[in-house]
């Protein structure tokens, strides 16, 4: 090659060019909707790749380090926070993805991103916000995600969040497949800048992302339930997914101890998923037959999904978790305390808003929220879903309790 050559290739955005095959039906980064506020790209990323190091930097993305899974940061090293879940999420998405030829950093992203707008203390943080804002516009962690990224996050000079690509925001909003009824503040404004198309499906990368989260978290909090006592090995044999699972094990390895035999089923368990999902979505495929992004969004159903068989198993699983471990006398005790802390913030916070730090009173200022109050509500809710379990703990700490600044 000239040197005249190698130049011109050198100054070209490599946003043509993908590390490996893709299939037809897969997102392209060269053929990308674009962004809301135009940007020139990156010379040595793809958008999708960009799209990924904008989330990994982002504020919200680091305090995932400190929001529940399950277990209360507080009870234990061991367990899962929101961050490690992201992470095995992201790393499950992009094993899927390759297996279907599809674009693994936009599958990356998508997974990366899903939980930014979590609350503090997992699910339950979650109901008991949305408790405090049903008369306010609600909320929904789904939809609170795409407002971080769209508004909340604030470190670029020319535009507030990140300013990710289209195919990235709509991931992020219909993941889990079409949006139906009224849309969340986020969804609305958003729409009204950029149309992410609410009525049909998403891509396979986001599908993907979607459905390694369902087999990140059951299997993990098997896991993670097992290491709490809150059940024992036994009773999960009674599960047809995991007895099936065990005995494999067992054959294959004798005399294995507790320890080692839970890693390994835990291990065997995401492949058996992995695999199930990934014969599926090839049979789909056939039927469907995409010629293209577009034709899986038409599609009228979702092509990344477990076989009728697994999702029984998988149904049985969840149920299980759901009685003996979400509903655990343990987590409920939490539960008790998690309601307290929210509601009491939110009740403080709008009752009086110059409780709040500077730049959040500044924020209700600037955007009348002195006189509004679904206005004020949002900007508290945005201010509570932010925090990390210690970080709200220790705020009602310093509003509630009357000797915390003099011990």
């Amino acid at each position: 090659m000239s040197k005249s050559a190698e130049e011109e290739q050198s100054n070209q955005a490599p946003y043509n060019y993908c590390a490996l095959p893709l299939a037809v039906y897969a997102c392209r980064p060269d053929r990308s909707y674009g962004r809301v506020f135009e940007e020139p790209e990156s010379r040595y990323r793809t958008p999708f790749q960009r799209d990924r190091d904008r989330i990994i930097h982002a504020s919200a993305f680091r305090r995932l380090k400190y929001k529940t899974q399950v277990f209360v940061y507080h009870e234990g090293d061991h367990y899962r926070t929101r961050l490690t879940h992201t992470l095995e999420v992201a790393q499950i998405a992009r094993t899927l993805a390759r297996f279907l030829m599809i674009n693994e950093d936009l599958a990356e992203a998508i997974a990366l991103a899903h939980d930014l707008g979590h609350t503090p203390f997992a699910h339950t943080g979650e109901v008991y916000l949305q408790n405090c804002m049903e008369h306010f516009g609600g909320f929904d962690h789904n939809d609170q995600s795409l407002r971080v990224l769209t508004t909340l996050e604030r470190t670029y000079p020319r535009w507030n969040g990140l300013n990710l690509s289209w195919e990235t925001l709509e991931g992020v909003l219909k993941h889990n497949g079409p949006v139906n009824g009224e849309l969340q503040i986020a969804a609305r404004e958003i729409q009204e800048k950029i149309d992410l198309r609410i009525d049909t499906y998403a891509s396979m990368e986001a599908q993907v992302a979607a459905i390694s989260d369902d087999i990140a978290y059951n299997n993990h909090d098997v896991e993670d339930g097992l290491r709490a006592g809150l059940f024992k090995l036994e009773e999960l044999e009674e599960l047809t997914l995991l007895r099936d699972v065990l005995d494999d094990v067992r054959e294959n390895y004798k005399n294995l101890s507790e320890r080692h035999l839970v890693c390994e089923m835990v291990r065997e368990m995401i492949g058996v998923m992995v695999n199930d999902v990934y014969t599926e979505s090839q049979k789909n495929l056939k039927e469907v037959n995409p010629q293209s992004p577009e034709d899986v969004r038409i599609a009228g159903r979702q092509i990344v999904a477990f076989s009728s068989d697994m999702k029984k198993k998988v149904d049985e699983l969840r149920e299980f978790l759901f009685n003996r471990m979400y509903r655990h006398y343990t987590i409920e005790r939490i539960r008790l305390k998690v309601e307290r802390i929210v509601t009491d913030l939110f009740t403080a916070f709008t009752k009086n808003y110059r409780l709040l730090p500077e730049d959040w009173q500044h924020q209700i200022e600037e955007a009348g929220g002195v006189a509004d109050d679904t206005v004020r509500a949002r900007i508290v809710a945005d201010y509570i879903a932010g925090m990390t379990d210690r970080y709200a703990i220790r705020e009602h700490e310093k509003l509630f309790d009357l000797y915390w600044d003099i011990r």
